[in-house]
C-alpha cells in the first residue's frame, strides 16, 4: 500500500469551532492514501484509537488521537475516522476556516505539524476537488 509523507487538510468552520457545534475532531476520509499516513487501528474492537505525538516547526510537541468511531458495528450509528485534541494547537496559532493543517511523516515514528495560512493558499493554483483532504507526496 502506499503510505502519504505528507497530507494536507484544509480547515472549516466545524473543524475550528468557528460554528459553536458540537463534534468531536477533524473528519478523516476513507482514503487509503489519507488513512494510510495514520497508525493503523483494530477495526474490530469498539472506537479504537492511537496517540499521535507531533513536534511543530519550533520543536513544541502537540498530543493528538487517531479514531475509528465504528460503533456502528456495535448497536451504534458512527461509523468515522477523526483526529481529536486539536482545539490546543488551532488556538495556539489562531487557525480559522480556510488555514491548512500539514501533518508530515519524518520517519516511522516522528511526525511534524506544521499549517499554512488561507492568505497564502489564495496565489497557489490549485486544483480543489471534493475533499479538503490532499496528499502532497507519497512513496510508492
Amino acid at each position: 500500500m502506499t503510505e502519504a509523507t505528507v497530507i494536507e487538510k484544509v480547515l472549516s468552520a466545524n473543524d475550528t469551532g468557528e460554528t459553536g457545534g458540537h463534534q468531536a475532531g477533524i473528519l478523516v476520509p476513507k482514503e487509503p492514501r489519507i488513512l494510510g499516513f495514520f497508525p493503523s487501528l483494530n477495526v474490530h474492537t469498539k472506537n479504537p484509537r492511537a496517540v499521535l505525538d507531533m513536534l511543530d516547526d519550533t520543536g513544541h510537541e502537540w498530543t493528538f488521537h487517531f479514531i475509528y468511531y465504528n460503533n456502528r458495528f456495535f448497536g451504534g450509528t458512527r461509523n468515522e475516522y477523526r483526529i481529536t485534541g486539536m482545539t490546543a494547537f488551532f488556538r495556539e496559532f489562531n487557525l480559522r476556516t480556510g488555514d491548512a493543517v500539514i501533518f508530515r511523516r519524518i520517519s516511522a515514528k516522528h511526525l511534524n505539524i506544521s499549517y499554512r495560512r488561507a492568505a497564502a493558499m489564495q496565489n497557489r493554483k490549485i486544483i480543489h476537488l471534493s475533499s479538503t483532504w490532499k496528499v502532497i507526496k507519497a512513496n510508492v
